[in-house]
């Protein structure tokens, strides 16, 4: 693919409708346990309330060639991917370089960028000579987090944005539908709040009430409510509806849920689970845990 071709094929990553997502959550922290990885988690609940089906998550290592497959492989098959990690002032933060790979871009420095950085970031108290004016390790470690993947066919605005007034760091679109996002879990998550309005017109759900999810309580044990569920489960496919069964050991009680989009026919479906689960629709898991207390086996 020439280089205009792959360009007009990421523009038209940024316009289409939204159906699928995946995370590609970097870092060696959080596969050798230092970190807990929170942002997937956020990541998930944001998803579902907009509608959007997330396909995957993945955690790899700040591994080049790791991370070249992973987002060749992602942007190739979801229409909207987030990564998280690897932006930071050291060494070991490659996600940046490593995307530029994936994608044949070389890394720019973003003026604009730098501007923010100015105004918004507050010198290190270890650090109370540093100035942007003079050459230092230090100042070349916060360029290192202002070098973006950018593609010079295409317009620059829609491949750094910035969501955020309150913040200098951007968020950087990669190939149109890749979005490389910091791993600190305060960022992370405020900067994809602010990117919900520039995803509603994109998704087919544009007020962004997302997916209904139904939730039944049951003190059964799920090897007794199974054959049903089975049968359930048939039953709503066609209608788009999935059943899960969810143990919640120790509690006493065990849930089931039905997630869709045709709440109506879902609400319809109440009394038929709740009557062969012998369970109650609740809005909270916990909510009925009062309710004939047993020890469940599975």
């Amino acid at each position: 693919m020439t280089s205009t071709s792959s360009s007009a094929a990421a523009a038209e990553r940024t316009k289409r409708i939204i159906h699928t997502a995946a995370a590609l959550i970097i870092g060696d922290e959080i596969l050798n346990g230092k970190t807990t990885d929170s942002n997937s988690a956020y990541f998930a609940k944001f998803c579902f309330s907009l509608g959007i089906n997330l396909k995957r998550i993945e955690v790899i290592a700040d591994d080049e060639s790791e991370i070249v497959e992973a987002v060749r492989r992602m942007s190739e098959k979801y229409d909207f991917v987030v990564t998280s990690g690897g932006i930071g002032p050291t060494h070991d933060d490659i996600t940046y370089e490593s995307i530029a790979k994936a994608f044949g871009l070389k890394l720019k420095l973003h003026e604009d960028a730098l501007r923010r950085m100015k105004k918004l970031s507050k010198p290190h108290p270890s650090q109370p000579n540093f100035s942007y004016d003079v050459p230092s390790p230090a100042l070349e470690a916060k360029l290192r987090m202002l070098r973006l993947p950018i593609d010079p066919e295409r317009d620059e605005e829609s491949q750094v944005l910035f969501v955020d007034e309150g913040l200098w760091v951007p968020i950087n679109v990669v190939n149109g539908n890749i979005h490389i996002l910091p791993g600190v879990p305060r960022l992370f998550t405020q900067l994809l709040d602010g990117l919900k309005p520039r995803l509603l017109p994109r998704i087919t759900d544009p007020e962004g009430k997302g997916i209904y999810r139904l939730m039944i309580s049951t003190p059964k044990a799920e090897s007794a409510v199974a054959a049903y569920l089975t049968e359930l489960a048939a039953k709503v496919e066609p209608r788009g509806i999935k059943v899960g069964s969810y143990p919640r050991w120790g509690k006493g009680r065990n849930t089931v849920t039905l997630v869709g989009r045709d709440k109506a026919y879902m609400d319809s479906l109440i009394p038929e689970v709740e009557l062969n689960v012998d369970g109650v629709k609740v809005d909270r898991e916990d909510e009925a845990d009062h309710l004939n207390p047993v020890d469940l086996e599975s």
